[in-house]
């Protein structure tokens, strides 16, 4: 144990020396972090450390797929609802034909339904390090949105696909019925069990007398429990923490008081980081012990199918999405669409975003190693080591050239009717108007009597000021009146804080409302450094 718990503190510090690097180096950090486990698994203290299928269906999914859950937008998901399916649903049924096809044609005595399991295994991608990447260069919302909704469902029909292959490949028998059936049954049952399961922790946020403590370990264990009653039942565990998490997430204003919000935003922040990392560098470290398994299989030969296979899965993906944008500037004409003309700039990329994860590879783990009759699962160490190279081929090549291609192709948002800084400029302007509206109307001329009150007045009536000004502050080259109120304004906080730890070593003040004021500082530093960037570099 002692040992196990060292090994996991050497991982976790190795974590954050790559994702520094990648910062360094500006790639994103999933592709860093993979290449450093491949590295790190030469050697002879990480040479040995496998992935248990469990620990990443039962462990790291339900939080992780919770926390995109819950940080997805329900108005861009149901806006791009179409897409979003259609990438989740349609093509990954595709992309298993597809394998199912090419693997039987390309592997000696490889059938169509290990081909389907294949297919199965590897057809979801995955959105962590899309959006990374995304986030690192200027691309329209709508492709982050699509990707992250994408994300939410495809794990969901690759594994109920899988399911069904390997019940296939077990029996030898398969009936299209009843598999359809079973199908969405599985889909549907696993969405009302995320959707019971997350109405009962609704009831217990709201009334029942909870701390920001509780409510905070509340939303660690509720996607557990909505993953675990599904799967119980032999349905989409994925789904019922979707929609388990989407409904929460719509209602998480009602849901949790505000310094839970604030809390719980961190604590998951973390979480996830921490959990990401892990699954990134851990399908990096796989390598040896997915080599040494091969057998009789020549190492080249099995390169080769892996290289081959990839190859068909990313023209799988290019072509659908290509399609898809055909399909509905078509469907335009019938119905009424997000966007009647997305071009072909945009799907191209959503269609070179494709990396594949640790989802495919807990997934080809899974695999048993007999079948029931006692004899090894046919192909089972192929499997294996072809998800392994697809995932490392759609990862790190297609990363690496997803930046290139977005600047390449300078997608433009057709959608959105003001930029951000505009969206954000007027939202600021309207929550003051409103505040000052509120403060006229409830106090009138009796709240220049009131000090408190003539001061709030004057503060909103300079942030309006504020407020007008910015937007001659971002097209301005120089230095100007609102640039220098910022740098001061940082200048004064860091004076702050200085006189706080000055307060703190004398005996008469309590650390503790110290710490509170430091607190208020910081959030104080946050709000200015979020609504003025450039205050950033401020010393």
């Amino acid at each position: 144990m002692q040992s196990q718990l060292f090994e996991l503190v050497c991982l976790v510090l190795i974590i954050l020396a790559l994702v520094m690097l990648a910062r360094r180096l500006r790639v994103a950090y999933p592709i860093v972090l993979v290449l450093g486990g491949l590295g790190l698994s030469f050697t002879a203290g990480f040479a040995n450390i496998a992935i248990d299928p469990d620990l990443v269906f039962y462990l790291f999914l339900p939080p992780l797929l919770y926390e995109a859950a819950w940080q997805t937008s329900w108005k861009e998901f149901w806006r791009w609802r179409r897409i979003i399916t259609g990438f989740a649903f349609p093509i990954v049924i595709l992309t298993s034909c597809v394998v199912a096809v090419v693997s039987q044609a390309l592997i000696p005595g490889f059938t169509l339904a290990l081909g389907f399991l294949l297919g199965g295994i590897i057809s979801p991608p995955d959105a962590i390090s899309a959006t990374t990447i995304m986030r690192q260069v200027k691309v329209p919302k709508v492709l982050v949105s699509v990707i992250e909704g994408e994300s939410l469902l495809n794990d969901a029909s690759s594994l109920i696909v899988l399911r069904f292959a390997l019940a296939a490949v077990l029996t030898g028998q398969f009936h299209l019925g009843e598999a359809t059936t079973s199908f969405f049954l599985v889909i549907v049952l696993g969405t009302l069990i995320g959707l019971l399961v997350g109405l009962v922790f609704y009831a217990i946020h709201r009334w029942l007398p909870t701390t920001p403590s509780i409510e905070i370990v509340l939303t660690l264990v509720t996607p557990y429990c909505m993953y675990f009653a599904a799967e119980h039942f032999h349905y989409s565990g994925v789904l019922a923490v979707v929609s388990g998490g989407l409904l929460l997430s719509s209602r998480r204003d009602t849901l949790l008081s505000s310094q839970s919000r604030l809390q719980a935003f961190n604590v998951w922040a973390v979480l996830s980081f921490v959990l990401n990392g892990l699954v990134f560098l851990l399908i990096g470290l796989q390598l040896p012990i997915i080599t040494a398994q091969l057998g009789s299989i020549s190492l080249s030969s099995a390169i080769g199918y892996g290289l081959l296979i990839s190859l068909a899965l990313i023209v799988t993906r290019l072509l659908f999405a290509l399609g898809t944008a055909q399909f509905t500037r078509l469907a335009s004409h019938f119905i009424t669409v997000a966007d009647p003309n997305p071009g072909w700039k945009a799907p191209l990329i959503v269609g070179w975003a494709g990396m594949r994860g640790v989802v495919s590879l807990a997934a080809a783990l899974s695999v048993p190693l007999l079948t029931p009759a006692g004899q090894p699962f046919p192909y089972r160490n192929l499997i294996l080591f072809v998800t392994f190279v697809v995932i490392l081929v759609t990862l790190v090549f297609q990363g690496l050239t997803l930046p290139w291609l977005i600047r390449k192709l300078q997608p433009q948002d057709h959608n959105a009717t003001l930029s951000e800084p505009e969206q954000e400029r007027v939202i600021q302007q309207q929550l003051t108007r409103q505040a000052l509206q509120f403060v006229e109307e409830r106090f009138g001329p009796d709240g220049a009597a009131n000090d408190y009150l003539h001061n709030l007045r004057a503060r909103l009536q300079l942030d309006m000021t504020i407020y007008g000004q910015e937007h001659a502050a971002d097209s301005a080259p120089a230095e100007n009146e609102l640039t220098r109120f910022q740098r001061l304004y940082v200048e004064l906080l860091a004076g702050q804080r200085q006189l706080l730890h000055a307060l703190n070593q004398q005996p008469d003040y309590d650390e503790e409302l110290i710490r509170k004021y430091l607190s208020l500082t910081d959030l104080e530093e946050l709000k200015l450094r979020e609504k003025l960037p450039q205050a950033a570099d401020a010393p």
